[in-house]
């Protein structure tokens, strides 16, 4: 039996669709969240349901690795054997380490793959996963693949609205005298993983209505001058906000396609309950 063409190869910060769940040519590597000196692989060990329960009984806030190169070298040894070229699509290097846990395992791995940094995580990694794989059916190369898929991370586009400064304070990204003012004031930060995969605050908003509406605004502007077709709503353990932003948007722009899913435990232990991302594409 020959070799496969293309195997893909992620993380679990990605949101993976029953379809790429299901694809026979998906792998992927499983970031580590720590706690109470215990380790888990995100997806495998530890539910979501599992961690909000740690965050919101736990005084000491959970903590993420990158999958181990031990794991990665595992991955590539066997996908050497089974495939004929490989393309590995992981959450940004700016985030995470995972892209140097990848690179490490394939070098000790002594295989050729096509590594990219994906300078977002979440549903960006989805979409890149499913135009790679699209790209593949129509016959092309990895690195005809990789090349596209490259130009594809420039367009990567998200805003992320987080319900609560807490996880920001508990993780020490900032002061108890920002976390006390924030909290009293009401703040909502809007973040965003900017082009060169770093998050940086896009606005501090008084309420969450506020900060929801303009989200909402930059998604038009942002409709308006590219003509995005497709948005993704990621959410931590807030489906009905999810749901609500849904609306909120179609009400504006009727003919988007939009779809939900939910943040894998290695984002929500940074980003903390009731946080509500948007992914799209110029």
């Amino acid at each position: 039996m020959g070799k496969r063409k293309i195997a893909f190869v992620t993380d679990s910060t990605a949101f993976l669709t029953k379809e790429l769940k299901e694809h026979p040519d998906v792998y992927v590597a499983p970031i580590i969240i720590i706690s109470n000196g215990k380790e888990y692989e995100d997806g495998i060990d530890l539910s979501t349901d599992e961690l909000y329960e740690i965050i919101r009984t736990e005084k000491e806030v959970p903590k993420t690795s990158q999958p181990n190169v031990g794991r990665f070298i595992e991955i590539y040894e066997k996908l050497k054997e089974d495939y004929e070229e490989i393309i590995a699509i992981h959450v940004s290097s700016k985030l995470s380490g995972t892209v140097s846990s990848s690179k490490a395992g394939i070098e000790q791995a002594n295989v050729k793959v096509e590594l990219i940094d994906s300078h977002t995580l979440s549903f960006g990694i989805t979409f890149l996963l499913e135009q790679g794989i699209a790209l593949a059916e129509e016959g092309l190369t990895s690195k005809e693949i990789a090349t596209k898929l490259r130009e594809s991370v420039k367009q990567n586009q998200n805003l992320v609205l987080l319900d609560t400064l807490e996880q920001l304070f508990k993780g020490g990204r900032m002061s108890g005298a920002q976390f006390v003012i924030g909290n009293l004031l009401h703040i909502k930060p809007v973040l965003s993983i900017f082009e060169n995969g770093e998050l940086g605050l896009v606005e501090r908003v008084r309420s969450e209505k506020k900060a929801t509406r303009r989200i909402v605004d930059l998604i038009k502007k942002s409709y308006e001058e590219h003509s995005i077709k497709k948005i993704a709503i990621a959410h931590a353990n807030s489906l009905e906000k999810a749901k609500a932003l849904k609306e909120i948007l179609l009400s504006q722009i009727a003919n988007l396609n939009i779809v939900i899913g939910d943040v894998s435990s290695s984002l929500a232990v940074h980003a903390g309950e009731g946080a509500i991302a948007v992914f799209w594409q110029k």
